[in-house]
């Protein structure tokens, strides 16, 4: 995958491989001793209903990076 700034994500829209859209990025979590990438943190859409994510205390969807499948327009992210 080809470098993006991170300010470019802010608040972009993620969508799932299935086309349905899933909210916009919050946020993205990282491991502090190592650098990697963890979680993106989704303010999902009122339509989002089960979903195999985990939900953090302020109910955002919590998206393993690895899920990741492309960046343009929208974020896509495996279902």
């Amino acid at each position: 995958m080809t470098d993006i700034l991170a300010e470019n994500l802010s608040g972009k829209d993620v969508m799932g491989t299935d086309g349905k859209e899933l909210g916009s990025l919050y946020n993205i979590t990282m491991d502090l001793s190592s650098g990697a990438l963890e979680n993106l943190v989704i303010d999902p859409t009122d339509s989002v209903r089960n979903t195999d994510f985990e939900y953090s205390d302020q109910g955002r969807l919590m998206v393993p990076v690895e899920r990741v499948k492309a960046v343009k327009d929208h974020m896509i992210i495996q279902r």
